[in-house]
């Protein structure tokens, strides 16, 4: 008979504090906390490993899926709708659109109202054919048209003998859309949404109520701060149902998150995980009797933050894990954005690879077999976590300051994601974030000052309201990270000449080789044309040959050591008939700036700077 024996019996365990000691000792004197632990922009110290006693006296591993505060899930199996937004000028071209979509696998259609629309006809038009109890039903609309859509309805439903008890999706009703995104008060918000709730009364799986917490993604913010100030739009707008009378649980089930997914993996995984706990810990305030009902409804929505117009293909593995992100996070309804979307328009081939990004995750990956795969990860424990306590810092800041709705009003929520937005731009400009293809590696030889419409040609419609006449306040600030870089490329492009950087590569092999890479993926950035070399012997040399082909800028590719002799040398033979750079930035610089070499680029550079720069000396 085999007799058992335990794994590794012979070795004794090892604690994380001698793990620690022996890291510390390879690291030969340098600091643990500088060159290992890493400061998060959310405002945490993430550890370079975590072990199970980590875990130690936190909640989240401790809930199993379905349970009390729904950490893990609100469900019992991780299916997700795929959703996908369909742009049209009519309603009977939304309704062939929507047909087309729902037989390719998108089972919640996501459409866009004009206020014409809004009416039995329309209606008829737009969901014929439709059965609306087999999908998630989601329409958008001006604010101010949300209640006369939840009527007319109301009414197409009644018409059509269907079963409102099985009609489930949402009415975008955001009442703090207008401040947000247009910069006008509307401090009738309460009244208006209460028009709308009592509109919607019959259409009870119908959630109106929209936290539109995507558009703080979009604007720059953390992810911290996106989950802090949604929880704070969701408990506003759920105190004021109760303060008119309405049950919690009615109130609960009439709210819907909408999330923005970032690019950062792991923490995104942990916000949706957080954002389910901290929402049942908000709900269940009013009562422990409402622990049951007390479960968040999140959509997730791909980032427009991060897309680019430049290498627009890279935005498919943006999305990507982005979506991997949601679908492991548990939430309720995905939409992956097209590849193409910062362009305006996206066409048939850009919106079947979105949706089919979705349905690879399901039918070839199998996401959504799996309850909460993340649970028991060490690390993404400690992340949701510690996004949970910083996200519940912003929310109960932002409670002791008068609430959301205030906060909007007197535009501080605004004022600091546009403080951020502006931080991570600054980041951009000086390579600190990165964006693949517009500021690290771009494509050197691409355009596409074509390809950009002279108008916006989508179909977005208008309600058609004045307002201005309405008080004003800051708006969010929706230029993308990649918008700067882009402006600076275009006008590149456009250009009557575009300049022409070379490479004076000379003396040590290994520098000029790497300085030469690091020049081109630089200048590249703003789209000039690069001019390579495998090497001079003589800087007069170089400097003719570049000369001869009349470049703008010459670039001295060289160690620092060599720079004391190669760069004067190159300065004089230049005598200012070009620009002249130092790829480096060497310890004899104020020897050469004393001379008049004043140009240097290095990893500390600002990027975005130095080529406004230039283009500006060139009269771009």
């Amino acid at each position: 008979m085999a007799t058992k024996q335990k794994l590794f019996a012979d070795f004794s365990p090892t604690s994380k504090e001698e793990w620690k000691a022996k890291i510390i000792t390879d690291l030969k004197g340098a600091p643990y906390d500088k060159k290992l632990v890493w400061r998060s922009k959310e405002g945490f110290d993430v550890e370079p490993f975590y072990r199970r006693e980590d875990l130690d006296g936190l909640l989240t591993p401790q809930v199993a899926p379905g349970e009390y505060p729904y950490v893990r899930s609100t469900r019992l199996n991780n299916d997700w709708y795929t959703r996908q937004e369909i742009q049209a000028s009519s309603p009977e071209e939304a309704n062939q659109k929507a047909l087309d979509l729902l037989f390719k696998g998108i089972d919640a259609p996501a459409f866009n109202l004009a206020n014409s629309w809004i009416s039995q006809e329309g209606l008829s038009s737009l969901l014929r054919e439709i059965d609306c109890t087999a999908i998630e039903l989601n329409l958008c609309c001006c604010v101010t048209q949300a209640a006369h859509l939840a009527e007319e309805l109301t009414k197409y439903f009644e018409n059509e003998g269907m079963d409102f008890t099985r009609v489930t999706g949402s009415i975008n009703y955001n009442p703090f859309k207008r401040e947000l995104v247009r910069g006008k008060k509307n401090l009738n918000w309460k009244a208006e949404m209460r028009q709308v709730v009592q509109a919607a009364q019959a259409l009870k799986g119908m959630r109106i109520l929209q936290v539109d917490a995507y558009m703080l993604a979009n604007a720059g913010a953390y992810i911290t701060q996106e989950l802090g100030y949604a929880l704070a739009w969701g408990a506003e707008m759920l105190h004021a149902l109760a303060e008119e009378g309405t049950p919690i649980p009615e109130a609960v089930q009439r709210i819907k998150f909408n999330f923005g997914i970032g690019a950062n993996y792991f923490m995104e995984i942990a916000k949706f995980r957080a954002a389910r706990w901290l929402w049942a810990k908000i709900v269940s305030a009013y009562g422990e009797e409402y622990q049951s009902i007390a479960k968040i409804n999140q959509h997730a929505i791909t980032s427009q933050w991060n897309m680019t117009r430049y290498d627009a293909y890279v935005n498919l593995l943006r999305t990507q894990t982005e979506a991997m992100s949601a679908a492991l996070g548990g939430v309720d309804s995905i939409t992956v954005l097209p590849f193409d979307t910062p362009y305006g328009t996206s066409d048939d081939f850009s919106m079947r690879i979105a949706r089919n990004q979705q349905l690879l995750l399901k039918e070839e990956s199998h996401f959504d077999k799996v309850v909460d795969p993340s649970s028991g990860s060490y690390y993404i424990e400690n992340l949701t976590h510690k996004i949970a306590h910083k996200a519940w810092e912003i929310f109960l800041s932002t409670e002791q300051e008068g609430g959301f709705a205030m906060n909007v009003q007197n535009g501080k929520v605004q004022g600091t994601i546009n403080a951020t937005n502006a931080s991570r731009h600054q980041a951009l400009a000086q390579r600190k974030e990165s964006l693949l293809g517009t500021n690290e590696y771009p494509n050197f030889n691409e355009t596409i000052h074509k390809k950009i419409p002279t108008s916006n040609s989508s179909h977005h419609h208008t309600c058609g309201v004045d307002h201005t006449k309405e008080e004003n306040v800051t708006p969010l600030d929706f230029r993308r990270g990649a918008s700067d870089f882009e402006t600076l490329r275009l006008n590149t492009e456009q250009a009557t000449k575009r300049p022409i950087v070379f490479m004076l590569t000379i003396g040590n092999l290994a520098m000029r080789l790497a300085r030469s890479q690091f020049a081109g993926n630089f200048f590249a950035c703003a789209g000039y044309q690069l001019i390579d070399n495998l090497g001079f012997d003589a800087i007069e040399e170089g400097v003719n040959a570049a000369l001869a082909l009349n470049a703008d800028i010459i670039v001295l590719c060289s160690s620092d050591d060599e720079y004391a002799t190669f760069a004067p040398e190159a300065y004089y033979n230049i005598n200012g008939r070009c620009e002249m750079v130092i790829a480096g930035n060497p310890t004899c610089r104020p020897d050469l700036e004393a001379l008049g070499i004043e140009h240097y680029i290095h990893v500390k550079s600002d990027v975005l700077s130095t080529l406004s720069h230039f283009n500006q000396k060139f009269g771009i």
